[in-house]
């Protein structure tokens, strides 16, 4: 009993689902830059910031959030858990540090020191996400978009599940916010970060995986129900501290509960490969996404095959496709031996295999994909960041409301743009961008509906622009690792998100912020009514100005879903240059 109960153990702590379950609590964690809107009151205060110094500091949040180089470089030569060591360092020397200042333990340090210590701290975030992304991807090669949807929502919803969790403290000190964010990070990752890695037999497709990914969904419903309703329970009605621990207490439960998966399976299935396994593996070794073999012969004969088959026969059902490649193939591999045809030796990886960054940088694919990208998540990191303002100018008093909302539908939609994109490329052997361009569609009505400003039009729009801003990095990461292989993820992925805080910077640092204030200038420049708005215009003149009404960003919004559209045309474009490798890639697994 004792040799058995060892053995599976042993299966349970190799069990990928393990590494699964562990990498989704470690992203609970890389949403700490989501609470930077929470602490930044009491540094201004306490610090006696203005709020452009506050903006400065947002910056270097936003900036460390998503510069990941060093992250991506560490994930490829360092052991996982290391690179995790390094991230939760640099999240607890930035944000502790931060809180000494705060609390004036030590001495004050000027603006741009600040600014390190906050992009240093959201910084240990890359190395969080790289590492759970990279060993998961690895381990679920098959899966791709499930895997990082799910964690990528669960990145997004890290903001909300520390929110919870320091209301238990009920600290009146604000500044024990910021000591939560620099150690509880660094609690969850030191006690996670042996078993974040890549595990054997990780390529094995077993019968269980869909009815896994199933609760796994089940479960991430339930966790964002869950929190939406705290939410608006904890605004709308005053409840004791009694109450608050007793959320706080059933949604711990909500996020233990995916440990099941591997405990049930360590101890109910034999940890080898079957028949049927091997199998597939043999039919999709070869050919399968992200490959990593280096067999040159078969690379050679492959690409030459690819230059010689005839055009029509990408148009054929898949069973007859891959009959006549094989044929052409064989043939080719015939002429070569009997020295025929000499076979060219290509340059570089074709799409599919390993790149490298500097490989895929010259890639007219990896610019379409960082550009749509940056038109899409760039649109929605602008909303996002001006959620506030626009829900003001239409009335809105309750800003916080939609600020939460959109936190949930961006993890709905990190969940659903895994899931779907995972049908059209399962399913239809069919690029995944396809889904990037459905998303991308429904955000350019969203920012519609914000531009029209209808009763009701922030709910929508806040409810459509948050699902496809979500979509993005579900579908982005899995392509990237498609296209360009699993070997390099890291550096790719990093690059990529570079997309993200450049969008921001244009269209909401430029954009945005520069038609709110030409509107708010012309509205303070209107004639007033009455001797009172005079005086309350002259008592309030060295406040900020504000602008009212649909006008604020109505322009705004309807850039926005032009960028939107472009992004989606894009997205198309590379659907188009993309679905032979996509029929190569997964058109075997569906005959």
């Amino acid at each position: 009993m004792t040799i058995y109960l060892k053995e599976r153990f042993g299966y349970f702590l190799n069990n990928r689902w393990l590494v699964f379950v562990a990498a989704m609590w470690i992203q609970t964690c890389a949403g700490i830059g989501y609470l930077f809107g929470s602490i930044s009151p009491v540094i201004k205060i306490s610090l006696y910031y203005n709020q452009k110094q506050i903006a400065r500091l947002g910056v270097a949040k936003d900036l460390g959030d998503s510069v990941g180089f060093l992250a991506g470089i560490l994930c490829e030569i360092l052991p996982l858990w290391a690179a995790l060591l390094v991230g939760a360092i640099q999240n607890f020397i930035g944000y502790g540090w931060v809180w000494l200042i705060v609390t004036r333990r030590t001495a004050p340090l000027p603006l741009w020191a600040m600014c390190i210590l906050i992009f240093v701290g959201t910084n240990g975030e890359t190395y969080f996400n790289t590492a759970a992304l990279v060993s998961c991807v690895q381990n679920f090669p098959k899966s791709r978009g499930p895997v990082v949807g799910i964690l990528k929502g669960f990145a997004g919803l890290g903001g909300a599940i520390l929110t919870q969790i320091y209301a238990v403290i009920h600290s009146p000190d604000h500044a024990s916010l910021i000591f939560m964010i620099a150690v509880a990070p660094a609690m969850v990752i030191i006690a996670l970060m042996f078993i974040i890695r890549p595990v054997g037999g990780h390529r094995q497709v077993r019968p269980s995986d869909g009815l896994s990914f199933s609760f796994v969904y089940s479960i991430c419903l339930l966790l964002a129900s869950y929190l939406l309703g705290v939410m608006i329970v904890e605004d709308v009605v005053d409840v004791s501290q009694n109450v608050i621990v007793i959320f706080t207490a059933i949604l711990f439960v909500i996020l233990i509960i995916p440990i099941v998966i591997p405990i049930y399976l360590s101890f109910t299935q034999e940890p080898r490969v079957v028949p049927e396994e091997e199998a597939l593996l043999s039919q999709s070794g070869d050919q399968g996404p992200g490959r990593s073999e280096h067999d040159d012969g078969q690379d050679i004969i492959f690409s030459e095959v690819e230059e010689e088959k005839p055009k029509g026969v990408d148009l054929l059902p898949a069973l007859e496709r891959q009959k006549r490649i094989a044929q052409l193939q064989v043939r080719l591999a015939q002429a070569a031996a009997e020295g025929a045809v000499r076979i060219k030796r290509r340059r570089g990886p074709r799409r599919g295999e390993d790149f490298t960054l500097v490989q895929a940088l010259i890639k007219a694919d990896f610019w379409l994909m960082f550009f749509s990208l940056l038109f899409g998540s760039g649109s929605g990191l602008t909303v996002i960041d001006n959620l506030g303002q626009m829900s003001q100018s239409l009335g809105y008093e309750n800003t916080h409301v939609f600020v939460s909302m959109i936190s949930i539908w961006n993890f709905l939609g990190r969940i659903g743009g895994g899931y779907f994109s995972e049908i059209i490329v399962r399913d239809n052997a069919y690029p995944r961008h396809a889904a990037m361009a459905i998303a991308q569609v429904v955000m350019a009505f969203g920012h519609f509906f914000f531009a029209m400003g209808w009763p009701g039009a922030m709910y929508i729009g806040t409810l459509l622009v948050g699902l496809g801003y979500g979509a993005h990095w579900a579908i982005v990461p899995a392509a990237a690792s498609e296209l360009f292989g699993l070997k390099n993820f890291g550096a790719l992925y990093n690059f990529l998100t570079i997309a993200n805080p450049a969008g921001s910077l244009v269209f909401s640092g430029l954009i945005a912020s520069s038609i709110y204030d030409r509107e708010a200038e012309k509205q303070a420049q209107l004639p007033h009514e009455n001797l009172a708005s005079v005086l309350t215009s002259f008592l309030n003149m060295d406040e900020p100005l504000k602008c009212e009404g649909t006008i604020c960003f109505f322009l705004t919004s309807l850039i926005m879903s032009g960028l939107c559209i472009v992004a989606a045309v894009l997205s198309m474009i590379l659907v188009y240059r993309t679905k032979t490798v996509y029929a190569n890639l997964y058109g075997t697994s569906r005959t």
